[in-house]
């Protein structure tokens, strides 16, 4: 499969829209996981230790399912996320 990389930053101002949205986000990134679409995922935190934006590792077969995944993405269609950018990427094989 074919991994990528997603850094999102938050709407400035959008802590609470997050927590509203956020138990979508999650329900979609279990079914990722269950899918093995999910490697792993995490708030990014600014110094007060408050959520700011979000970086993901997912891997799907082909480009086009990244996208169908991500123009369903709570945090992107419900604009949690002002930008964001995905980057191809590969988890390194550490013994």
């Amino acid at each position: 499969m074919k991994q990528w990389v997603i850094h999102a930053w938050d709407a400035k101002n959008a802590v609470e829209h997050r927590l509203s949205v956020r138990p979508r986000h999650l329900a979609c990134a279990s079914e990722l996981k269950q899918n093995g679409n999910f490697v792993i995922g995490g708030a990014m935190l600014n110094e007060e230790g408050q959520m700011i934006g979000s970086t993901m590792i997912v891997q799907f077969e082909t480009e086009a399912e990244l996208q169908s995944w991500l123009n369903r993405e709570p945090y992107i269609v419900e604009k949690v996320w002002e930008t964001y950018q995905v980057f191809p990427y590969r988890v390194a094989q550490v013994e």
